[in-house]
C-alpha cells in the first residue's frame, strides 16, 4: 500500500539523516551545524513517518487490505522510537530562553578581543546586546553575578588561567595580563560545537577582585542552556581550586 510505503521510506530516510548528521558532525567530516541541521531534519521525517503510519495502520484495518499492515506497523515503531525521545528532550528544553550569549554584567559585559578572528562570519557581531539578552537570560536563568576572590587581581587571573587551562573541552585562545584577560573556544563533545568564552578579572575598592564572564554561542539561537551552566561550573572550579590552595596553604603552616 502507498501511505505503509512512504511511512517505511520516511522511517528509513530519517534514520539515515541522524545518523549522518551525528556521524558527520562527531568525526568533523561535515561542519556542526550542518549535521544538526540534518538531524533536525531526519527528525521532523521521524514525526512525519510516525504520523503516515498511523494512517496506514488504519487504512489496512480490513483483511482485504491489509497486505502492507505488517510494513505500517514497522515504520510506525521506528519512527516513534527516533521522535519519541527527542520531543521529550525538547519540551524539557523549553524552559531556556531563545538566548546564545550569557555574561554575569549587563552594563559592563567583557568584550572579545581575539574572537573575532576566529568567527565563521569575519563581520559577525561580537558585542553584548543587553536590549536583546540581558531581560531574558534574568527571566530563565536568575542572576548569574561574577564571583569574588580575596587576591589581588594578579593572582586572581593566574588562578583563572589555571583553572581554564584545566577545564575538558576549552582551548584558550588569547590572554592578556596586563588587563586580566583570558578568552577561550569550548568545543562541545558530540557535536563539535565551538563556544567564545571571555573572562576578565577586575580589582575591586576592598583590593580583593571580580571575576566576570561572558560565553556565546557560534551557531544558532539558543543554547540549552549551555552558556549559563558553563558560567556557574567554571566558577565552581575557581571556589574548589580555592579550597584546595587554602587547604594546602593551611597544612604546610601546620608542618613542624
Amino acid at each position: 500500500m502507498t501511505f505503509a510505503w512512504l511511512a517505511f521510506f520516511d522511517a528509513i530516510l530519517a534514520i539515515a539523516m541522524i545518523g549522518a548528521g551525528l556521524v558527520g558532525a562527531h568525526f568533523r567530516l561535515i561542519a556542526p551545524f550542518m549535521g544538526f541541521q540534518l538531524f533536525a531534519l531526519g527528525f521532523l521525517l521521524s514525526i512525519l513517518g510516525f504520523l503516515i503510519g498511523l494512517l496506514a495502520i488504519f487504512l489496512t484495518r480490513n483483511p482485504q487490505v491489509s497486505a502492507g499492515r505488517n510494513r505500517a506497523v514497522m515504520a510506525t515503531v521506528v519512527c516513534a522510537v527516533i521522535a519519541l525521545p527527542l520531543i521529550v528532550t525538547l519540551l524539557r528544553s523549553s524552559k531556556y530562553p531563545p538566548i546564545n550569549d550569557i555574561t554575569t554584567d549587563f552594563d559592563n559585559p567583557p568584550e572579545f578581543v581575539n574572537a573575532q578572528k576566529l568567527q565563521h562570519e569575519p563581520n559577525r557581531e561580537m558585542k553584548y546586546d543587553k536590549a536583546k539578552y540581558a531581560d531574558r537570560q534574568l527571566k530563565g536563568y536568575g542572576p548569574i553575578g561574577p564571583i569574588k576572590e580575596r587576591l589581588s587581581p594578579a593572582d586572581a587571573f593566574a588562578r583563572v588561567t589555571e583553572v581554564a587551562k584545566a577545564s575538558p573541552t576549552w582551548t584558550i585562545t588569547y590572554s592578556d595580563p596586563a588587563t586580566n584577560t583570558l578568552e577561550a573556544v569550548a568545543t562541545s563533545k558530540l557535536w563539535h560545537f565551538n563556544d567564545d568564552v571571555v573572562i576578565q578579572v577586575r580589582p575591586t575598592p576592598d583590593g580583593a577582585s571580580l571575576i566576570e564572564m561572558r560565553s556565546k554561542s557560534r551557531d544558532g539561537i539558543g543554547d540549552f542552556g549551555v552558556n549559563a551552566r558553563r558560567i556557574r561550573r567554571f566558577f565552581d572550579r575557581i571556589a574548589l581550586a580555592r579550597t584546595t590552595n587554602d587547604q594546602t596553604a593551611g597544612d604546610d603552616v601546620d608542618q613542624p
